[in-house]
């Protein structure tokens, strides 16, 4: 696969911090009548900077849509940091400090442009973040051989991959997602964000380094019980105050967990206050290497029991029962069932079922082939 030298001359110092929110992000301060201490204003300049260009600079990844399909891989629910900034376009950040947006070109390729970077490590850290160096046509092939149904749907939901987050930020994000809806975990991640270094803007979103362990220390469960992070906010904390007292350091600690056993990790993570199995599995999977851990919950449990363990139809998931979701997602798929496990449980978002569906009356194939598939694959979403 080949790989750009070079990237796109970007801005030397990162614009001034905004005063106000008054983007498309919407903040959680609006849910509550209590205002957070001064501490959670960002101490910067106030002037508004944008770092949007109106032609900017799009250098390609190499990768195809087989390989990266943006709209499959970002709204997903493996990250609430990145936003649409365009019809193809989604804005993030990077390796802590690096402002990208990526795009689908008119040539099938995907585009990149850093409108802020520090250092030259920016394209390392955008592949890094891509998994590139594992490629999903291959792993794809590996699951289509083993499950029929895996291979009909793969024709339609086509690069749908795995991000490498940092461990730190896959972390809190995950807490605020337990019990909780995407739009409303996106608003707690959002305030969270706002607390790290001002990036720039971009498509009317503002964007920041994640705060480090040490910002966050200074975060007390008073200030995001006031920003409408309820009872996360005590795990928020605990889970802050436990990092720092690991030796060696809480992100460094975090880090080493992408060299043991998805066991050990499971055991490690749900030592941190509010991380459960599920939780700890989506951490696993979404920032610390290990691709076959499955995140189950009562969306997995469906799919499981239509197609993997249909002797367990009609019973509850119970937490006995994890592991054996988790084994016969293994036993299936192999050393990357966790990718499998994400793309069918994609298939069961509303947004990605109507995008499916729209394939599907696009597709040259035939009309008993369309419905099969729609009453093989979709009707878990339906039950």
């Amino acid at each position: 696969m080949k790989r750009p030298a070079t990237i796109p001359s970007t801005p030397s110092t990162p614009p001034p911090s905004p005063q106000t929110f008054h983007s498309k992000t919407t903040t959680l301060r609006s849910l509550s009548s209590k205002k957070p201490r001064n501490i959670l204003t960002n101490p910067t300049p106030t002037t508004i900077t944008t770092t949007e260009q109106e032609n900017p600079k799009w250098v390609p990844l190499n990768l195809s849509r087989s390989e990266l399909y943006l709209p499959l891989t970002f709204p997903t629910g493996q990250t609430f940091r990145w936003k649409q900034t365009g019809p193809t376009q989604y804005t993030g950040v990077v390796g802590r400090s690096h402002l990208v947006s990526l795009k689908h070109l008119d040539n099938g390729d995907v585009g990149y442009h850093f409108h802020y970077t520090k250092d030259t490590g920016a394209r390392e850290a955008l592949l890094d973040f891509l998994n590139v160096g594992i490629s999903l046509t291959e792993v794809w092939e590996g699951f289509k051989a083993s499950d029929k149904r895996f291979a009909e749907l793969a024709i339609h939901l086509g690069g749908a991959r795995v991000l490498r987050q940092d461990p730190l930020e896959c972390l809190i994000q995950f807490i605020c997602s337990s019990n909780n809806n995407i739009k409303r975990i996106t608003m707690m991640v959002d305030f969270i964000s706002s607390l790290g270094n001002y990036l720039g803007a971009v498509g009317g979103f503002k964007f920041y380094e994640f705060p480090s362990l040490e910002r966050l220390t200074m975060v007390s469960e008073q200030d995001l019980r006031a920003a409408g992070f309820g009872y996360r906010a005590k795990y928020i904390v605990g889970t802050v105050e436990a990092l720092k007292s690991k030796p060696g350091g809480g992100t460094e600690w975090l880090a080493a967990l992408r060299k043991v056993d998805l066991p050990e990790a499971i055991v490690s993570l749900c030592s941190l206050p509010g991380v459960g199995p599920k939780v700890a599995a989506c951490i696993a999977l979404f920032s610390l290497d290990q691709h076959h851990a499955i995140p189950v919950d009562t969306h997995v449990w469906k799919i499981a029991t239509r197609y993997l363990l249909p002797e367990l139809a009609g019973t509850s998931l119970t937490p006995k029962l994890h592991n054996r979701v988790a084994d016969a997602f293994v036993r299936t798929y192999g050393k990357y069932a966790g990718w499998a496990q994400t793309l069918l449980f994609i298939a069961e978002l509303p947004s990605q079922k109507a995008l499916l569906n729209s394939t599907e009356e696009k597709s040259p194939n035939s009309k008993k082939r369309k419905q099969d598939l729609i009453k093989t694959v979709l009707s878990s979403s339906e039950a």
